[in-house]
């Protein structure tokens, strides 16, 4: 859509809501998608979508109102404006409704990557294909590519309110991915690898199929070990799955609702004294990337957990009037259909000095965890977590046999408290980023 043509319908959006007496705000996006799946050299899917959507927020003596449409003809916006005002007779009032005050200024990022819109589909799915010959040429073993296949998404953003906040940027990104599967004298395993960029030239499809290559290969042949405790040191993935997880537990929303285990803990020490955490939508690796949060609200990086001391929650701008302090720039919305809510961007677990070999350097027996399952049955509130695991055993300081069937239990208070070293391999995946950390123990039930 042109970007004065935004302009002028978010503006016709504010005049009009305007004219209720009513403080207002005017979400406008338009996002585009492309995803391309191949299989053995040729296309198997190809899917382009783009929508376009107004979300209209009104605010009138405390009581919210809220409506949306993805048309933005005069008739409908005004209508849509008329439905959000009409909502805001029936709801009650909350003097914690309100809307950032602007006028903010916003850091300058590079966010766009011009070779993406104008890179041909047909090159596109080369770089697919291309991911999936190397797949194979890693290893005679690799029998079956199950998925391999580019995405992309465009997004363009315009935020406006009653009180000054003018807010607008383009970002977009592209990812490969590959799902296989090896065999080798009757066992078979899986493997997986991604790579997200905001930038096209830096997709790698020769090291995307080799990686998720060398896992499967990596993990024939595993059997299960007995029940123990024992050192062990998770691999970047691994760890950003249990950032989702810690993501829910300083979301402000959860916090006020008494639906997190860390409630009531600020300056408190909740982790190892290794473990920072921060959320940090500044950072162009992370998919998350953006001078602005879905309120308009300007981001920075934001410290959570500072060696170990429990810094802060993230905020919108509901969740910071309920305790009298400013947004810590995490609003968030689904789409424009919703209201904003609270969420993280990019959130990093910042890496410490040490190599995987290093990690491993005095374990005479442990586990090197490369994969869990059921992290979805997590629970944040409580912390208990009880999920399938798989790895590679340690002994004396050495990687020696893959290992599976087994599940790891504990608690995430503890596993935070059990960090006893941060490696130097920080990788993003989305908007999570970890190093390897070392544990001191973990439960596992073989």
């Amino acid at each position: 859509m042109n970007q004065d043509y935004m302009e002028k319908v978010a503006v016709m959006a504010l005049e009009a809501g305007l004219g209720k007496k009513a403080d207002v705000e005017i979400y406008l996006t338009v996002n585009r998608q492309l995803s391309i799946e191949v299989e053995k050299g040729s296309v198997d899917t190809l899917k382009e979508a783009e929508e376009t959507g107004l979300g209209i927020r009104l605010i009138k003596d405390g009581s919210l109102g809220f409506a949306y449409t993805t048309d933005l003809s005069m008739s409908a916006v005004n209508k849509a404006v008329e439905d959000a005002f009409h909502m805001t007779v029936y709801t009650s009032s909350d003097h914690y409704n309100q809307l950032p005050s602007g006028p903010y200024e916003y850091q300058n990022m590079q966010l766009y990557d011009e070779t993406i819109g104008s890179t041909p589909v047909g090159s596109k799915i080369e770089l697919a294909c291309r991911a999936e010959t190397a797949a194979r040429e890693t290893d005679v073993r690799i029998s079956i590519i199950e998925r391999a296949g580019y995405e992309e998404v465009e997004n363009t953003t315009l935020i406006m309110n009653s009180r000054g906040l003018y807010a607008r940027e383009r970002v977009n990104f592209g990812g490969l991915y590959i799902y296989l599967a090896a065999e080798d004298n009757g066992d078979a395993q899986t493997g997986f690898a991604v790579q997200m960029s905001k930038w096209f030239k830096d997709l790698n499809p020769q090291k995307v199929g080799q990686e998720a290559a060398e896992k499967a290969v990596g993990r024939l042949h595993a059997r299960s070990i007995s029940s123990a405790v024992l050192p062990c040191i998770m691999e970047p993935y691994v760890m950003t799955r249990f950032l989702n997880i810690i993501s829910r537990m300083v979301n402000a929303e959860a916090v006020q609702k008494g639906k997190s285990l860390l409630a009531g803990k600020l300056g408190q020490k909740v982790a190892a004294g290794c473990m920072t955490l921060v959320d940090d939508a500044t950072r162009t690796e992370g998919t998350a990337c953006f001078p602005f949060d879905d309120e308009g609200v300007p981001v920075h990086c934001q410290p959570i957990i500072s060696e170990g001391v429990l810094n802060s929650y993230l905020h919108n701008t509901y969740t910071a009037a309920r305790e009298g302090i400013n947004s810590t720039g995490n609003a968030s919305r689904a789409s424009f259909r919703s209201l904003p809510a609270v969420g993280s961007s990019n959130l990093v677990l910042l890496p410490g000095e040490k190599s995987t070999a290093a990690l491993m350097d005095g374990i005479n027996k442990g586990l090197y965890i490369t994969e869990v399952m059921g992290m979805h049955t997590v629970n944040p509130i409580s912390g208990d977590y009880s999920v399938g695991a798989s790895g590679i055993m340690i002994e004396k300081g050495c990687l020696t046999f893959p290992v599976r069937g087994i599940t790891i239990a504990g608690n995430i208070m503890d596993l935070l408290q059990s960090i006893d070293g941060v490696g130097s391999d920080m990788r993003f995946y989305g908007s999570r980023a970890s190093a390897s950390i070392r544990l001191k123990s973990i439960n596992i039930s073989g």
